[in-house]
């Protein structure tokens, strides 16, 4: 028994991604000094950029402090590993000496921040006209080597593969259709999704009012604290959400299903019989879901417009899907000479278990960050 255990230690830490296994916790203002040393050490772009694969921070790192530290960037390697670290970083508070400290407001001004946010988000916002815009996506993962050979199979149990640090990958442009605020699931595509090491989200994005909705039919929406966002103090709510009050589904695109049949033709004849060779046949399927979910509303309090939503699924330890976390920034843009308020980025954070229906795969996770940036707004029809 104590010798499995240790095999079990020893095959998570060969397997786990760098970016879990080995992760070194830093605030942002160690982060900064950590590059300013480096700059003042006159240290090459690639030594900087690797330094920080391992890094994990525990406060946001916002867009406006990491413009800051442009004067001690060496270069576009270690900006690319600055800009992973914001997308990941997004739904986390920012520094204590951030947040402002302006006591909480008393329990009636809560209700009527919530009141109003609830009218906005049921009423102004799921009545938007239909829009059309430019979505840009940028896709960052790590383990986008690891083949499904490299698990090995049954005769030669071997298992060795490839871990690399969650790097960019593609990006691309795309053309969505926004109706009441909502953008749809998106349509199906043929790409080999899952055999071609990548994922695709194909469930719908989440949507305000309906988030709104079943967050205040599960009565747990409580306050948070105050948060500057774009300049302005807005008021942050924590929600929950019973997964019988949920709606939409998650669907990830795709997952192996394992199947073997034995061969019997080899074996026939031979003394005792016997069960000849197995041959293993996958299919790739998406997975679906509906799971509980928690985040967090920010609320502009003096009119009830919401600015940032973040959703963060409850996912159980059996499920190919191990996080699933959205952040939608939500901001102003003319659509047809009127004003309104849209989505203007959506950051995702996911992770994910390639091969869930293979031994060996339960050691192995693939992390995958898209970017999403909404730009050239129109009205649609």
């Amino acid at each position: 028994m104590k010798r499995f255990c240790w095999f079990v230690v020893v095959m998570l830490i060969a397997v786990l991604p760098g970016w879990a296994a080995k992760t070194r916790n830093m605030t942002v203002d160690q982060l900064k000094q950590l590059l300013v040393s480096a700059h003042q050490a006159n240290t090459r772009d690639a030594d900087v950029a690797k330094d920080l694969e391992d890094v994990e921070l525990t406060e946001e790192l916002t867009h406006n402090t990491l413009e800051s530290f442009g004067p001690y960037i060496p270069g576009q390697m270690t900006t690319e590993r600055l800009f992973i670290l914001e997308a990941q970083s997004s739904v986390l508070p920012p520094p204590a000496s951030d947040i402002p400290t302006a006591p909480a407001p008393d329990a009636a001004t809560q209700k009527a921040i919530l009141d109003k946010a609830m009218n906005y988000a049921t009423k102004t916002y799921a009545e938007l006209p239909p829009v059309t815009a430019t979505k840009d996506t940028r896709r960052f993962q790590d383990n986008a080597d690891i083949p499904p050979q490299s698990l090995g199979s049954r005769s030669s149990g071997t298992f060795a593969p490839t871990i690399t640090p969650i790097r960019y990958v593609t990006a691309n442009e795309s053309q969505v259709t926004l109706r009441k605020g909502a953008e749809p699931a998106p349509s199906q595509d043929k790409g080999q999704w899952g055999a071609n090491s990548m994922i695709a989200l194909q469930g719908q994005p989440p949507d305000l009012s309906t988030v709104m909705d079943e967050a205040q039919q599960t009565g747990k929406i409580e306050w948070l604290r105050w948060e500057i966002v774009n300049g302005k103090q807005v008021a942050v709510f924590s929600y929950e959400v019973d997964k019988k009050k949920t709606t939409d589904e998650l669907v990830y695109c795709c997952f192996p299903q394992v199947n073997e049949s034995a061969d019997t033709t080899s074996r026939l004849g031979s003394p005792g019989g016997g069960s000849g060779n197995y041959q293993t046949y996958e299919n790739w399927k998406p997975w679906k879901a509906k799971v509980p979910y928690h985040g967090e509303i920010f609320i502009d309090p003096n009119t009830g417009v919401v600015v940032r939503l973040i959703t963060e699924a409850d996912l159980k330890g059996s499920d190919p899907v191990r996080v699933d976390t959205q952040r939608i920034d939500y901001g102003p843009q003319t659509v047809g000479g009127k004003p309104l308020i849209v989505p203007v980025r959506n950051i995702i954070d996911t992770m994910e278990k390639p091969f869930p229906n293979r031994p060996e795969g339960r050691f192995v996770f693939r992390h995958t960050l898209f970017t999403e940036d909404y730009k050239n707004y129109q009205a649609g029809s």
